[in-house]
Formats: C-alpha cells, structure tokens, sequence
C-alpha cells in the first residue's frame, strides 16, 4: 500500500503555535523533507523528537520531488516543511504535491501557521476578496509593471518583500499608486518585536526608515479607493 505525503504547516516565529497534528505528523513520518535541515532539527529537537531529515529547496526541488513520490509510493510516509509556515506558498511543496497527485497518490496537508494569513487578519483592510501575489521580481522595472497593474485593484494584494528591498519597493508604491493607498507593512509576526504598520502610504512608508529592516516583511495593499 502506498504511504501519504503530509504537507506540515510550522510555526512562523513562535513555537507554542506549533498545532497537536503538526506533531503527529512528525512523529508518524518516516522521514521530514526541509529547506534547511538546521532549521527543521531544531524544531524536532524542541518538540522531542527523532526522525531522518533530507533537504529539499528551490535549489533541488525538481529532482527531489520525484524521489520523495517514490518513497511515498514505496509505503513510506514523507512530511515536508519549510523554515517557516506553509509549504507551497512562496517556499518549496507545490512540485511534490503535483508529483504525487499525477501518480494517484495521498496528499494531506497539516495546515496551521501562514504568514499572509495572519497579516491579512489583523491588518485592517478588507480579507472578502484578496490576491497574493509572493515575492515580486528583483528589478525594478518588473514592480513598476506590476504595481500599474493593480492601480485598479479591487481586491487587497499581499506580497512578500525582503528587508533588501523594502524601502526601495516603498518608494516605487508611492510613485506609482499615490500617497493615499492604503497599506499594511507587518514583520515579525507572533515574534517578540511584532511590528504592524497600518495607513495612507505617505504615513506608512516614512516609517520604514525607523524599523529594524531585518527578516521578511508581509506587505498588504488595500483596494483602491478604500479609506481606512
């Protein structure tokens, strides 16, 4: 009989979110496939727990996931994780998923923690509808393109932004959409220094240079015309 692929959500910054299933899960896999396996052993290593650890990253991603397919398709029970949150959304999970659903096998996901999620619920701006949109392209030229794409927006976009290129990114969202759209700039969720800044983009861009610019930041923008 074929195993299962589980698919783990991990916590995001603080471990007490860490859910029952996700150490279930971890303790019925028969191997843990992880971005970095210095991050995922000191998760283990914090829940009490001993399994062999493979890496699996953008870097392998394509030829690891149909080695994981077999391992499943062997009887073996694979949990993926990556460093933090839900695997598939911006990090590695989704080519294994497709590998195993194109071969009939199980696919399950343990969801839990997600770091659009949690930022889209506590921003303030509309969560009816919404767009997620990842990590946009490094140059700048692919951003403008994009943010004159959704200058009409009537959805709130999510985006993943690095600390590298916040500011910059910023200054591009106040060229292109103005310095009345509202934005929400979150970073260290559920960490000790959570920081959520929330309001027209002239006030919340100028508050970035007073911000600890280090880690991921989730960066929400508003529909257009919406008024805080």
């Amino acid at each position: 009989m074929p195993g299962a692929l589980l698919l783990v959500a991990t916590p995001i910054g603080n471990l007490s979110d860490t859910s029952a299933r996700c150490v279930e899960a971890l303790r019925s896999a028969s191997l843990v496939a992880c971005e970095d396996t210095r991050v995922t052993l000191n998760l283990l290593r914090h829940l009490g727990i001993e399994k062999p650890l493979v890496a699996y990253h953008e870097h392998n991603e394509t030829q690891m996931s149909a080695t994981l397919a077999d391992r499943v398709a062997a009887g073996e029970t694979v949990a993926v994780v990556c460093d933090a949150g839900t695997p598939g959304l911006s990090d590695p999970g989704f080519r294994v998923a497709r590998e195993c659903r194109r071969r009939g096998l199980p696919v399950s996901p343990i969801p839990g923690p997600c770091a659009l999620i949690a930022a889209l619920s506590a921003s303030g701006l509309p969560t009816n509808a919404f767009r997620y949109a990842g990590f946009l392209p490094p140059k700048s030229a692919a951003r403008i393109r994009f943010l004159e794409g959704i200058r009409d927006a009537a959805e709130t976009v999510i985006l993943y932004e690095s600390c590298h290129r916040i500011e910059k990114f910023g200054a591009e969202i106040l060229g292109i959409l103005g310095p009345e759209r509202v934005l929400c700039v979150a970073r260290e969720i559920t960490k000790l220094h959570e920081t959520f800044l929330t309001g027209p983009a002239h006030v919340v861009i100028p508050q970035l240079s007073g911000v600890n610019l280090r880690g991921e930041f989730v960066l929400l923008i508003a529909p257009s015309g919406f008024v805080l």
